[in-house]
């Protein structure tokens, strides 16, 4: 069992509160808000019923671009709640705990990055990350603990496995409303289609592998990259460009696992068509005519794949989403993303499996979906049967 916000006392109570508002930065500001937009709802019946609220969370990794304080997300949290949000740059230390301790009612501070310490890239189970510094240092300031970071619960970190031993723990709404619909995704209507796009390609497989390895999946769609690859492992010519990406993009080794799930399984559906680019412009073949043009690769599932893919889509029970069928972010390039996903949303239950895939839906604009996850690969792990360590570590 999973205590919820519903069986938390919250009034003049210090909560500590784990959320993923890792974010795209730019110039030292942020440039998308989602994902603190996400976590409005929980903060907010949080502060509303007279909680004191110490956020925790990370932002990006060492040397990357995005590596940043919390400072900005601070500041936008403060404007996107009705309460006041401060900024703290200490986590765990005295600082840290008696800028909590200093907490009226109703009042937050959003604590440094979680990842500005070593603690935080190593995993540990539940018992050894609640001894670690991180957990042993600001537990005793906090008297209660609320995961709402789903999109990294796939982790096993301290921040987010370590104070369920130390402190009585509870799930926030977003990790609530994901567990409800990913959780028992084997009770969802059938048909059950997965539409696997995008360039992870070792994911891909993986998850085409669990899903049809436990009769979760009816239908397999492959699109983008991983449907590249499964149509090379199944003996298609795609032309100099595509073959030549696939191998520098350290895919080639795939082929043989897609090779080998083709043989092994008819319910996964190959690209019949894809889209070019010819003189500036989108130009679509039949796989069986490839290869047309050698140096232009395949960016984007053709209008035959569309259709046919979009008749699969729209009569399923449940599909679940994950990665686009191309290069969306150019517009000659979106048709097959928008084409699979609007499909989606006339299925009977739709769900968005985050990450790249939820971003797509933003940049596209597309509305309708019963159920768009905050977290990739998060979500991944659900929808393929396995269990997340964060949430073991709440129940």
């Amino acid at each position: 069992m999973i205590r919820t916000l519903d069986d938390l006392d919250c009034e003049g109570v210090a909560v500590g509160v784990r959320i993923d508002i890792n974010s795209p930065v730019s110039g030292g500001e942020l440039a998308d808000d989602a994902r603190l937009r996400a976590h409005v709802d929980t903060l907010a019946e949080l502060l509303d019923r007279g909680a004191r609220v110490a956020i925790l969370a990370h932002q990006g990794r060492p040397g990357g671009d995005d590596f940043a304080t919390l400072a900005a997300h601070a500041d936008r949290l403060d404007e996107l709640l009705d309460r006041p949000v401060d900024y703290c740059d200490a986590t765990f230390s005295v600082a840290a705990r008696d800028r909590v301790a200093a907490l009226d009612s109703g009042e937050a501070v959003v604590l440094e990055n979680t990842r500005f310490y070593a603690e935080e890239y190593m995993e540990f189970d539940p018992e050894r990350a609640a001894d670690t510094h991180l957990v042993r240092g600001l537990a005793p300031a906090l008297d209660a603990y609320v995961n709402d970071a789903f999109a990294a619960a796939h982790r096993s970190q301290p921040s987010l496995v370590g104070f369920p031993p130390r402190l009585p723990s509870y799930a926030g709404r977003v990790m609530e409303r994901e567990l409800d619909v990913l959780d028992a995704i084997e009770e969802t209507p059938t048909p059950r289609v997965y539409v696997l796009g995008g360039a992870k390609v070792g994911d891909s497989i993986g998850v085409a592998e669990s899903v049809l390895e436990r009769d979760l999946a009816d239908t397999v769609l492959t699109a983008g990259v991983i449907g590249n690859v499964c149509l090379l492992a199944g003996g298609a010519e795609l032309g100099d460009a595509t073959a030549e990406f696939v191998y520098d993009a350290g895919y080639w080794d795939e082929i043989d696992r897609a090779g080998d799930l083709l043989d092994s399984y008819d319910r996964i559906e190959v690209p019949e068509d894809v889209a070019i680019e010819r003189d500036g412009d989108r130009h679509e073949v039949a796989v069986a005519d490839l290869p047309a043009e050698t140096d232009a690769p395949a960016m984007d599932v053709g209008s035959r794949t569309i259709a046919t893919y979009g008749g699969i889509i729209e009569s399923a029970g449940t599909v679940i989403l994950n990665g686009p069928a191309g290069v969306f972010e150019e517009a000659a390039f979106a048709e097959g993303t928008r084409g699979l996903y609007e499909a989606a949303t006339r299925a009977e239950q739709s769900i968005v499996g985050g990450g790249d895939t939820a971003a797509a839906v933003r940049q596209l604009g597309i509305e309708g979906f019963d159920h768009v996850s905050t977290g990739g690969g998060a979500a991944l792990t659900l929808l393929t049967g396995d269990a997340l360590p964060a949430v073991e570590a709440l129940r």
